[in-house]
């Protein structure tokens, strides 16, 4: 195990092997190789309830808030977290081909501009007061976390696909 990349709580000790993976170990010595971070709420709530699960798919271990657990354990759980999510955040819609659909949206997003075909209204979900799930015609979805943070002529294009 790499002593630079290992963390420490109360209840586990966690650590990336020379292949990689994340490698738990208990407090009562018990070694889980392999395991995986998992978001109990990955949209409304990211930061609250993981799952660390082995390979055989049970839990081993539950980070209440990601926030509260000392670095360096945050920044391995956020790696894997990362390798394994995809879900761009819209942050601006440029354009739209068109007002129905199916049409072409040009975006920025948190990882840079793109552009998706929306195939029909209903590919835009509600899934919080504030927050939307855009999903383009190869079933990648987009996040817009928060309606009221974009720019006035991103929300004018969103309002008439609502």
């Amino acid at each position: 195990m790499n002593a630079t990349t290992a963390m420490v709580t109360s209840h586990f000790q966690l650590t990336r092997n020379p292949f990689g993976l994340l490698v738990l170990t208990t407090a009562a010595g018990e070694v889980f190789e392999g395991v995986v971070p998992v978001r109990a709420f990955p949209i409304q709530s990211p930061e609250d309830g993981i799952a660390l699960v082995h390979t055989d798919g049970h839990e081993v271990a539950w980070v209440e808030r990601l926030d509260k657990l000392p670095e360096p354990a945050q920044g391995l759980i956020r790696e894997e977290l990362a390798t394994r999510e995809f879900m761009p955040e819209i942050l601006h819609i440029d354009s739209v081909t068109s007002f129905s659909t199916p049409c072409t949206w040009q975006v920025q997003t948190d990882r840079g501009d793109t552009r998706f075909v929306l195939r029909g209204d209903e590919d835009i979900r509600r899934v919080g007061p504030t927050i939307l799930l855009v999903t383009d015609s190869h079933g990648i979805q987009f996040l817009i976390r928060d309606r009221s943070n974009l720019t006035k002529e991103s929300q004018r294009i969103l309002d008439r696909f609502l």
